[in-house]
């Protein structure tokens, strides 16, 4: 993110995915080892498809950027197929928060951003969304 900076722009405020992404891998893997008691070969193919669900989501983690600057908001997802917004603040016209009980529980939620012209983009599995709103509330006044 800091390679895409504005002359005069700072970042204000840093957000990652929550690490809700890693439940589903998780239960699967701890799935996979309570087989293997009873028959190895499912237990390897569950653990190994567990595996394969925890690296996804560990290079979406890694590879997710969320990010309100002094001017812009700036969100960048995905590894092989990446997905960019870069929208001014003052573009800003709608942030919406959702979240379930679980999501207000453990902290992270779905961000959709509504810009001029109807850009209108979600982002989900964000942490502390709350607070990113705020951020971009802050930034925009």
């Amino acid at each position: 993110m800091e390679s895409n900076l504005l002359p005069d722009e700072e970042i204000i405020y840093k957000a990652t995915l929550h690490w809700k992404i890693f439940w589903k891998s998780s239960f699967i893997v701890l799935v996979g080892i309570f087989c293997l008691a009873v028959q190895a070969i499912l237990a390897g193919a569950v653990t190994g498809i567990g595996l394969a669900l925890a690296l996804r989501a560990f290079i979406d983690y890694k590879s997710s950027e969320f990010g309100v600057t002094t001017k812009r908001v700036i969100i960048k997802v995905g590894f092989l197929r990446r997905r960019t917004l870069e929208l001014l603040l003052r573009q800003v016209e709608a942030i919406s928060v959702e979240q379930s009980v679980l999501g207000r529980t453990f902290g992270f939620g779905s961000l959709t951003l509504t810009g001029t012209g109807g850009v209108c983009e979600v982002f989900h599995n964000i942490s502390a969304p709350l607070e990113f709103r705020r951020r971009i509330h802050g930034q925009a006044t």
